[in-house]
């Protein structure tokens, strides 16, 4: 990898550590104590910490010292001299912008620090250097501050008794790197926070590295420690405190009698499974995966014979699993009895490989352009499908068929390759939420579901701004005043509740409030005032709620930051349609309105169905038919019985004014989207067909009722019907409605 490439990766990587970051920072909860915190906080200090890290690597001092103040205020919040709050967390909200505006800088091309976002940085830094200096005491000398700790003879060095585990304390020998305190870390303020996880029993300081004062140097750390540690904690978690340092230090754990005797009843007690020995004892918490690693590492290169790759090879020989142990006994790492009870257990076991998970970067763009390969694959052979099928070639047949069930296969491998979590998407919305709901001057919270559902990545892409408006729309026009809540018998905090999940081959995704809903009357009288509806027409409750999607509607008194212009619903609903989505809108006055976004999984090839009416051929999404049936209405009539029930249709001949008579047996696709059903009347049923989605020219944006085309395989062009366009045409009642001008097809 060129320096070219690792500054890439290095861009991708701080923008996904400072969207953890985020994350953690929007959902730590402040009501709990620094003990319940404690995980979160890691995260925002791991990240912080990884970033200043790797901006270290490529020489970018302006990052590297503003992370490093950030770092150090995290640092004092792990210790406890200082207290995280909700000014804390908008205060480290705005350092990860302006540490992503470093990044989108570096992006750029710009390696030095930014004149114009300079003054925002060094505000940052002071009131990030306030904070640190209000939790500390004026009063109280660093000499107060630090450990006071009791020296023991028998803590001094590590003896033999101790690396057997027959001491009563965890015994921890810690020798940090010479240039520890160059890359920004304190020795002192590890040894701080792990008095957090029990106590230092006693501790001896290790000075056996210190050079004479004529080669002294001031910027360098000489000096080690041996620890006595009481605590209930486990190995992972001791270690874990020195985890920022792992690479900068050496460090010696020796577990107490007590754990090593609970160690060997862990082993024995371990299932009838396949096991290696460094599995075994990592399950049962003797050793942690990175001291195993390290000991893997090491025999790997003690090993004299190339065919032997012991724990981490292929094919483990018997000897591998005892050089193993040797070696986590010879560091100090793991009792000799724990080592023999697993090595006793392991010989009544299979052995097992491991099971690796692999994953790899790969540029959307070659993703874009395998889709459009596998695309123009799926219309060869379909046009392969149709010379066999003429020429009544058998064997061609069967082996047109056999390639197209593989391009199938293909195109599904393809396709979920595509497809990604909208759980990302969502997240987003915790900081709008979070600065807006500080904006407003309301107690808002946000609640997420259906995190894992997915969809194909541009859809992702082009979805987001749509669901932030709606989302801001809730906080402003939905959510009440805590005050008028509390009046209202409702809680004072207001929840935006995202949720998302599958449905029919699409995906729904719900933006609900528990405001006070949307207003049927206002909305009326507002819609009548403008001449947006008929005084005299009669409206369900779903057209009046309907109405906000209207250009330039708004029932807004006021004209503030988030709306009140008559701007934004009109466009939502325009950029989802342009999808071929669709968007609704349900409410209770007084307890909250929902608004139902749905949308299809993909944008680039579905199963579809062919269908033909007159000489014209069209597709119908395959995951909207639910049956096919026989035509049986009477002259006139624009609905059917369906075993029983009302089913509404549309004359697909009627629709597009195709010339021609019917003929003489017609058929009904019965189709569903969402909650609506209705038929669609057609001369013939084609089958199925694997379709290629090709989007229409500018020049036919405005057609209804069509959302895309396609390639058949005899070559011509069949029109993709929007279902959802085609069940908006019929109302309440069941009847059609007015058919559309004629389309030549």
């Amino acid at each position: 990898m060129n320096l070219d490439q690792a500054l890439q990766t290095f861009i991708t990587e701080s923008r996904e550590l400072l969207a953890d970051m985020e994350h953690a920072l929007l959902n730590i909860d402040l009501s709990q104590d620094l003990g319940d915190q404690g995980e979160a906080i890691n995260a925002i200090f791991r990240a912080a910490h990884t970033i200043k890290g790797s901006a270290g690597l490529f020489s970018l001092d302006h990052m590297v010292a503003f992370t490093h103040v950030v770092e150090s205020l995290l640092d004092a919040v792990r210790d406890g001299r200082a207290v995280i709050d909700d000014d804390m967390v908008a205060l480290l909200l705005a350092c990860c912008d302006h540490l992503s505006s470093m990044t989108d800088g570096l992006a750029a091309g710009q390696y030095e620090a930014d004149p114009d976002t300079a003054p925002e940085g060094e505000r940052l830094l002071q009131q990030l250097r306030r904070r640190m200096g209000a939790g500390d005491d004026p009063a109280q000398s660093l000499a107060e501050q630090s450990l006071t700790v009791r020296p023991e003879p028998d803590v001094e060095r590590m003896g033999q008794e101790a690396s057997n585990g027959d001491s009563d304390y965890w015994h921890i020998s810690l020798r940090f790197g010479a240039g520890v305190l160059q890359n920004g870390m304190d020795p002192i303020a590890f040894l701080r926070y792990l008095a957090r996880l029990g106590r230092i029993a006693g501790m001896a300081t290790v000075a056996d590295a210190l050079p004479t004062a004529d080669e002294m140097d001031a910027e360098l750390c000489y000096l080690g420690f041996e620890i006595a540690f009481e605590s209930t904690a486990d190995r992972a978690a001791i270690l874990g405190v020195f985890e920022f340092v792992q690479d900068d230090c050496e460090i010696r754990l020796v577990a107490p009698r007590g754990k090593v005797s609970e160690y060997v009843e862990l082993i024995r007690a371990l299932p009838e499974n396949p096991a290696r020995l460094g599995e075994m004892l990592v399950q049962c918490g003797s050793v942690t995966a990175a001291e195993l690693a390290a000991a893997l590492a090491q025999q790997s290169q003690q090993s004299l014979h190339p065919e032997v790759q012991g724990e981490a090879g292929a094919h483990q020989t018997q000897e591998a699993p005892q050089r193993l142990g040797s070696i986590l006994v010879a560091a100090g790492q793991v009792a000799p009895v724990v080592v023999e009870a697993a090595l006793t257990r392991q010989k009544q076991v299979v052995e097992q490989k491991a099971q690796e998970n692999r994953s790899i970067r790969v540029d959307s763009d070659k993703l874009d352009r395998l889709i459009d390969l596998v695309g123009e694959l799926i219309i060869a052979g379909a046009r392969t499908s149709v010379i066999g099928q003429r020429l009544h070639n058998a064997e061609l047949l069967e082996a047109t068929s056999t390639v197209s069930n593989l391009v199938e296969q293909v195109r599904d491998a393809a396709l979920e390759l595509r497809m990604v979590k909208i759980g990302a998407t969502f997240n987003r919305f915790q900081r709008v939420v979070h600065d807006v709901a500080r904006e407003l001057g309301k107690d808002i919270g946000l609640a997420v579901d259906g995190e894992d559902a997915e969809l194909d990545k541009t859809v992702v892409e082009k979805i987001g701004d749509p669901l932030m408006h709606l989302v801001r729309n809730a906080m402003d026009h939905g959510i009440e005043p805590a005050a008028v809540r509390v009046a209202a018998g409702k809680p004072a905090r207001g929840m935006i509740t995202l949720n998302a999940f599958h449905e029919s081959g699409s995906i729904v995704i719900e933006v609900s409030d528990d405001g006070g809903g949307l207003r049927k009357e206002k909305i009326l009288a507002k819609a009548i005032e403008r001449g947006l509806v008929d005084p005299e027409r009669k409206l369900t409750d779903a057209e009046i709620h309907n109405l906000i999607f209207e250009a330039g509607f708004s029932t807004a008194e006021t004209i503030t930051n988030l709306s009140g212009r008559g701007v934004g619903m009109d466009v939502v609903k325009r950029n989802i349609t342009a999808l071929r989505g669709s968007v609704d809108v349900r409410s209770v006055e007084g307890q909250g309105a929902t608004v139902t976004v749905r949308l299809p999984l993909t944008l680039a090839i579905i199963d579809g169905f062919l269908v033909q009416v007159g000489s014209s051929v069209f597709v119908i999404p395959l995951d909207t038919i639910e049956e096919c049936i026989e035509f049986a209405a009477e002259p006139g009539q624009d609905y059917s019985n369906l075993r029983g029930q009302v089913l509404p249709f549309i004359r697909l001949r009627a629709l597009f004014h195709i010339a021609g008579a019917p003929t003489r047996r017609e058929s009904i696709v019965v189709l569903r989207f969402g909650k609506v059903r209705a038929g669609l009347v057609v001369d013939t049923l084609l089958g199925e067909f694997q379709t290629v989605i090709k989007p229409l020219s500018p020049i036919f944006s405005e057609v209804r009722c069509i959302s895309g085309s396609t390639i058949l395989g005899s070559g011509d062009v069949a029109l993709i019907l929007d279902v959802g366009a085609l069940l908006q045409a019929v109302d309440g009642r069941g009847a059609a409605a007015p058919a559309l001008p004629a389309l030549a097809v």
